[in-house]
């Protein structure tokens, strides 16, 4: 599914590519533990080399959907950026410049950038980490400075978010950035930053609706058989899911769950989808774009209704009321990260 929103050379495995680009101690690896909720240990083990000084950490470890590759030596005494920026360039899908507010000495990163601004201008974006060490008009006038520098490396203003690194508060505006390069990738990172129990217990079961999402999006490019397929796809991720978090998954479960979600939803859902399967019949246009389209609307649709329903079994599982607004703020969360734009 992938391979619609990535531009550029594919890296080894087909994994949409996140850049890290920073000094040491910017704080690379603290935004990757925030994005992806995994402790900072598990994220240094995690690391492997690409070549003699960069390193590259797929995510999540088993069935990895991305890869944050980290070019490491950049402000160290005798390190050349050649080689990691020859490997970086030619991967990355988005550059994620990290600088710290309180480090005015960004040299060695803009040259960096300068060196490759043709093949990632228009997917940089810059993230002062810091913010925690400086007071509001410090950190104005570090922004506003380090900014000029790198706009200037880059030939072009550059897209900007701080992130406090010990709290994790500003990552919404930088997954909007990402959103924009990579949709189901900022989907991924969006759940997998928060760190309470549901969301734990979600990340064990992203894998399983990650599968059945694709499986069902494959389905629905085919004309007409995919308006059977795919809601029988669907069917089976919700029987899957409610094994896993063991809930009896009666009529009368599904009837709760489909009323909390809003019979609104459920009859938009089933209204696109027949006009999707109608538009794939029409000849040449609809065995092509419209059919590509359907499959990522059907992806998007599948990997929403997982979420909301993995919401909806674990607050069952524990015998908690269901907040129906969370769970429809859930659905609609990751369908709007779930579909291409």
């Amino acid at each position: 599914m992938f391979e619609k929103f990535l531009g550029g050379e594919k890296p080894a495995l087909g994994l949409p590519v996140v850049w890290l680009l920073g000094k040491t101690g910017a704080g690379k690896s603290s935004l990757v533990h925030w994005l992806t909720g995994l402790p900072g240990a598990e994220i240094g083990n995690g690391f492997a080399p690409c070549t003699r000084t960069a390193m590259h950490f797929d995510y999540p470890s088993e069935g990895p959907m991305m890869r944050f590759l980290d070019t490491r030596g950049l402000g160290e005494a005798h390190y050349d950026p050649a080689e990691d920026l020859a490997v970086a360039e030619t991967q990355a899908h988005l550059l994620v410049v990290v600088a710290r507010l309180d480090d005015p000495v960004q040299g060695e990163v803009a040259e960096a950038l300068a060196k490759v601004r043709k093949h990632v201008r228009g997917r940089v974006v810059l993230v002062h980490s810091g913010m925690d060490l400086l007071t509001a008009d410090e950190r104005g006038r570090a922004r506003a400075a380090t900014q000029v520098v790198f706009a200037k490396a880059l030939r072009a203003e550059v897209p900007e978010v701080e992130v406090n690194l010990l709290t994790g508060d500003g990552l919404e505006p930088l997954l909007d950035h990402i959103e924009s390069r990579l949709p189901e990738v900022a989907g991924l990172l969006a759940e997998a930053a928060l760190h309470d129990a549901e969301s734990a217990q979600w990340r064990e079961n992203r894998g399983l609706v990650m599968s059945f999402a694709s499986a069902a999006g494959g389905s629905d490019t085919l004309p007409v058989v995919g308006g059977f397929t795919g809601p029988g796809i669907q069917a089976a991720m919700l029987a899957a899911l409610a094994r896993n978090y063991e809930v009896d998954w009666t009529w009368r479960r599904m009837a709760e769950f489909g009323g909390g979600l809003g019979t609104g939803a459920l009859a938009a859902f089933g209204a696109s989808y027949g006009v999707r399967q109608l538009g794939k019949l029409v000849p040449v246009v609809g065995q092509t774009a419209v059919a590509a389209a359907s499959g990522v609307v059907t992806f998007g649709t599948t990997l929403a209704l997982g979420r909301a329903a993995a919401y909806f079994m674990h607050k069952v599982s524990r015998a908690e009321p269901v907040d129906q607004d969370e769970m429809r703020r859930k659905y609609s969360q990751v369908l709007r990260r779930g579909r291409a734009k």
